[in-house]
């Protein structure tokens, strides 16, 4: 799958109801975007790493994910207490470092690696059907769940799709260059990759039409709110409330 998951292992967070996973991992993610004091991004980085260690998060894949955000995030670190103004903290020739932006750059940092650790942890370990399922459960409207769907289904397919004409195109002895002839290529690549996918899309909506599609998704799975979830959402909501005492006290 293009979409790495891990849904496959067992752990608490695995074995918690979807909807209450989905709800808890907004909140906390809203909360924590809105954080700037050190205390109260301590606790929320302490949450997302508890959060990674009970989904029993496989280290190495973990890091990796996390590898793109921060080579970015180190960018910013860079970048931002140039442009910040402010107190210089130290100076490179012309080159002033604020020590505000430094401050902010770590913020941002902190925060971006909380927030994909807690989604990681509490949305990752659902299977992709299962969070729509979830969706659907909170009555988030229908056309994004069919969206969400569809999109989770085929994205590994229109992946492979694009994996064959970029095979064609090699064994044609195409090799990418800095020319006029390369980005005519490229281009007739993305407009035979829409084609294809619109093509497809009119196939699977006429298959689903001859199997009774109105335009719902119907499930038997039965959602179940039990001890372990409540003390999951005590737990979740003590958390939002020491984040929120910390920054706004």
């Amino acid at each position: 799958m293009v979409c790495e998951t891990f849904s496959h292992a067992r752990s608490l967070v695995h074995a918690l109801d979807g909807r209450l996973r989905l709800v808890v991992a907004v909140a906390l993610s809203v909360v924590v975007v809105a954080l700037d004091r050190p205390a109260a991004l301590g606790v929320a980085l302490a949450a997302a790493l508890a959060a990674a260690a009970a989904a029993r998060l496989p280290v190495g894949a973990t890091l990796r994910r996390l590898r793109a955000l921060n080579l970015f995030m180190l960018l910013i670190v860079v970048l931002l207490p140039m442009t910040a103004g402010g107190e210089a903290l130290f100076r490179i020739g012309p080159l002033a470092f604020s020590r505000a932006g430094l401050v902010r750059a770590v913020q941002i940092a902190v925060k971006g690696n909380a927030i994909v650790l807690l989604l990681t942890a509490l949305l990752s370990t659902l299977e992709p059907v299962d969070l729509g399922r979830a969706m659907q459960g909170l009555r988030v409207p229908g056309k994004l769940v069919r969206l969400y769907f569809f999109t989770v289904r085929y994205l590994d397919v229109l992946h492979h799709e694009y994996q064959r004409l970029r095979l064609a195109m090699r064994v044609r002895c195409f090799r990418p260059a800095m020319s006029g002839h390369t980005y005519r290529s490229l281009g007739y690549l993305v407009g035979m990759l829409l084609v294809r996918s619109f093509d497809r899309s009119e196939r699977v909506l006429a298959a689903m039409k001859c199997r009774g599609y109105r335009g719902r998704f119907l499930s038997a799975h039965r959602f179940a709110f039990g001890r372990a979830e409540a003390v999951f959402a005590a737990l979740a909501a003590a958390v939002l409330a020491a984040m929120g005492v910390l920054q706004w006290r």
